[in-house]
């Protein structure tokens, strides 16, 4: 069992957390919990979590530290807790969009081993898509990383050249297909159904397609020529949608967010 420190305990740090006390690899004693305002862990504390107002302080007995603030607070927060990182003991681990291991190495110690990690927001249910990437640090850190986060759902290395293109199509990715599922659902209102019965339609549909993929090991288009037959509704549907530029609006809107994502962090 190994101390865990998360500084910034947002969304994606809470739910990190909830993960490993449930999967029961991590106990909530050992896991501590940063936040400028303590009122909002209040309830963590009450479930055996440490937590901290002191980002200085929280890292350093810990021998993992997850870094999960906005882009724009981490190179103060990484002047607060220079002092107290010891590069020889600890793991550092970055969720931060556009962060390179590089730049927190720059900031803290060359020789501090690095792990950047990209969860999506169904990390909350367990179920993120988190890629991981790394410059520096051992197959040995790699896999207690891999362990964590696959608490949370499923987990792929990557080089980290791709981290930001991770970002768009996972992270961002999250709200894109949602967006999909909304407008099937306004579909099926408009084809009959009441909105609460369309929007669970059109979400359980959207979980079997994603099911069929991952539990098949299938392919999109495999699976689409199974419901597709001459003459049949089903072309007709995408090929109006096609017409329409749907897959080439996807793609556009993943090699956008990608651009803006690289873009998030600025070293200065």
């Amino acid at each position: 069992m190994k101390k865990i420190t998360i500084i910034g305990s947002g969304n994606i740090g809470l739910s990190l957390a909830k993960g490993l006390v449930k999967s029961g690899l991590y106990p909530a004693q050992s896991i501590t919990l940063t936040r400028r305002s303590l009122t909002g862990l209040a309830e963590y504390a009450t479930q055996g979590f440490q937590i901290s107002s002191d980002n200085a302080v929280a890292v350093k007995d810990a021998e993992i530290i997850v870094l999960a603030v906005l882009p724009q607070q981490v190179n103060k927060v990484l002047d607060e807790i220079k002092a107290s990182i010891n590069p020889q003991e600890q793991l550092f681990t970055s969720v931060v969009s556009g962060v390179t291991c590089k730049n927190i190495r720059e900031k803290l110690f060359d020789d501090l081993q690095v792990v950047r990690v990209m969860p999506n927001t169904s990390i909350a249910i367990q179920q993120s898509m988190t890629c991981i990437a790394t410059d520096n640090a051992s197959v040995e850190s790699l896999k207690i990383v891999k362990d964590i986060f696959d608490t949370v759902g499923m987990t792929i290395q990557i080089q980290e050249d791709l981290m930001t293109s991770a970002t768009a199509l996972c992270a961002c990715g999250i709200a894109f297909f949602l967006r999909s599922i909304r407008a099937a659902s306004q579909g099926g209102v408009e084809v009959g159904f009441h909105a609460k019965d369309a929007l669970m339609m059109a979400a359980q549909t959207a979980k079997g397609a994603a099911d069929l993929l991952l539990q098949l090991a299938s392919h999109p288009e495999h699976e689409i020529d199974k419901v597709t037959s001459p003459k049949g509704c089903t072309i007709a549907g995408l090929n109006e949608m096609e017409h329409n530029g749907f897959s080439s609006a996807m793609i556009k809107g993943i090699k956008t967010s990608a651009k803006i994502a690289g873009e998030l962090y600025t070293k200065e």
